[in-house]
């Protein structure tokens, strides 16, 4: 009988110590196979995901024996927390394992729209040579605006200041003390109007849902930054794509989206939009991060599963 059921990607040592000690199943497109998964899932005392396997609904209830759920990531809104608290199924992120990827993600993906050097392929392939066209800015002395504050935005505020940024931040959640020391509490529409650099950092639920919209996009700054490596129904795409193509933002990146994977259809709303960068989901994902996160996770759930024996 399997005992754990991996319906995403996971490092291949990860997957080893688990299979060193479990009848593991691992398939990393399992998540678009719903009639095989619950099938597999039905009996199994572990599943382990990322954010492609919906762990709520008919699928949740069908496992009866699940005990443990593994989360590679930290962002928990495609698993029905409440209803794993109320059948006593233990939940594990990965909290803190894949922060410096997204980090990286951030001041890096911040450079390269800040410099706007790096879209010139094109022009340069055609014989062209727009070097008065392409002067970019730097990012020492900007403002970093951070839309939530919890533990990868303080990293990525560490790292904008190293940078010689100011920063500020926005949310409401989180209480005054030493976590905000050298960072500006802002109310949301005066960090957006004041922000050079606008980084997402908030989970998706109902009241973060289309937080920045058409009214967000009309306070930014007509030359500011944004990128969303959050989530992406906390921002209406179609306002972006408005702002963008209407001169009104200055560049942006988005590494998630209202509806994932993107597909043609909802990839054709980004068609023609300048300054724009476009990642599938993987600011979080590097190779070193995949091992650190695959470990934790792994451990986690092994830890667990010998607690419930």
């Amino acid at each position: 009988m399997t005992d754990i059921v991996i319906t995403e990607f996971m490092d291949d040592a990860a997957v080893a110590a688990l299979k060193a000690r479990y009848s593991v199943h691992h398939d990393p497109d399992l998540f678009g196979k719903p009639d095989e998964l619950a099938q597999l899932v039905a009996d199994v005392a572990a599943l382990i995901v990322r954010n492609q396997t919906q762990v709520r609904g008919a699928l949740l209830a069908g496992a009866k024996n699940l005990k443990v759920v593994g989360r590679l990531g930290v962002g928990l809104d495609n698993i029905d927390m409440e209803a794993c608290s109320a059948r006593g199924i233990q939940v594990f992120p990965a909290t803190g394992a894949n922060s410096l990827s997204v980090v990286e993600y951030v001041i890096g993906t911040a450079m390269t729209l800040l410099r706007g050097a790096y879209f010139a392929n094109a022009a340069m392939l055609a014989g062209e040579f727009p070097k008065t066209k392409l002067i970019g800015r730097e990012i020492a002395g900007k403002r970093m605006g951070l839309v939530g504050f919890g533990a990868i935005a303080r990293d990525a505020a560490r790292h904008a200041r190293a940078l010689g940024m100011t920063v500020a931040a926005y949310d409401p959640y989180v209480p005054a003390g030493d976590a905000w020391q050298g960072i500006e509490k802002l109310e949301l529409d005066a960090l957006l109007s004041t922000s050079d650099v606008i980084s997402i950092h908030l989970p998706l639920t109902p009241e973060t849902r289309g937080l920045i919209g058409e009214a967000a996009f009309a306070k930014m700054k007509p030359d500011a930054i944004l990128i969303n490596a959050a989530r992406g129904g906390i921002m209406d795409e179609a306002a972006l794509v408005a702002a963008l193509k209407g001169g009104r933002l200055g560049g942006a990146a988005l590494d998630v989206f209202e509806q994932e994977p993107l597909r043609v259809d909802g990839a054709k709303i980004f068609a023609g939009t300048p300054n724009l960068i476009l990642t599938p989901h993987i600011a979080g994902n590097t190779v070193e991060s995949n091992g650190r996160v695959s470990g934790l996770v792994a451990e986690r759930v092994m830890a667990a599963l010998e607690g419930w024996a």
